[in-house]
């Protein structure tokens, strides 16, 4: 009868403590620098007035910074990894946009030290004005839900998503595979040959893209497929 109730006993110890652990704070996640990766906080719908990091800022900077032979995984260079949240950080002061060693590279006149490197073109002034606004509302690793599969046209769909995600590696005469995403017409010429949609929804047999970062929203490319089943318009 002992080793009866001793049983039941641990049996009420165990559930007890398997309840309990519901509540505890998750473990960090290593993001491969031996850091623990700060989660994103969600924002539903987005302000006009905000800037996003997973929206906005990483894709950016994975597409003009994270590229093979820079700031990627496997290359880091100068021992830094922008293609994530605590990586980006490390030259990032927040709510100080002018302090920060981010905006110092990509603002600064001097071809030897500017990021994204010659020949790839610098980021333009709207790209700027978003990075250093993100950093002055103070940094934060925050998303919001902006994709509307119902908005389809060129201009207002394609374009920023390629501007933000892709440029960086196709742009003008050192574009990547020589595929130039920077103009209408070379995005047109991508999406007629198939390789635009190929490379998005990572079919077998096309380079992924964006190298290096994650696999577009699912809703980002419906709007892509979408315009390509349109017509490829230059609306």
């Amino acid at each position: 009868m002992s080793k009866l109730l001793a049983g039941i006993a641990m049996i009420c110890l165990s559930v007890i403590l398997i309840i309990s652990c519901k509540h505890e704070l998750p473990l960090p996640i290593d993001d491969g620098t031996g850091g623990a990766v700060t989660p994103p906080t969600t924002g539903n719908p987005c302000s006009p007035d905000s800037v996003y990091f997973q929206n906005t800022i990483l894709p950016l900077l994975t597409s003009n910074c994270a590229m093979s032979g820079c700031h990627d995984v496997t290359t880091h260079e100068e021992g830094l990894i922008l293609n994530n949240y605590n990586g980006i950080m490390r030259i990032v002061k927040a709510g100080n946009a002018n302090g920060s060693k981010l905006v110092s590279v990509i603002t600064t006149l001097s071809n030897g030290d500017v990021m994204p490197p010659p020949p790839m073109a610098r980021l333009n002034s709207t790209q700027i004005d978003a990075i250093k606004k993100w950093i002055n509302q103070g940094a934060k690793n925050n998303t919001c839900a902006s994709c509307d599969t119902a908005t389809f046209t060129f201009s207002a769909a394609v374009k920023p998503i390629l501007q933000n995600k892709c440029n960086g590696c196709h742009t003008g005469a050192s574009a990547g595979g020589g595929i130039d995403l920077s103009t209408y017409n070379g995005v047109k010429a991508s999406a007629q040959s198939g390789t635009l949609l190929g490379s998005i929804e990572h079919k077998a047999g096309y380079k992924v893209m964006p190298q290096g970062g994650a696999k577009l929203p699912e809703c980002e490319i419906i709007q892509i497929r979408k315009w390509v089943t349109a017509g490829s318009l230059n609306n």
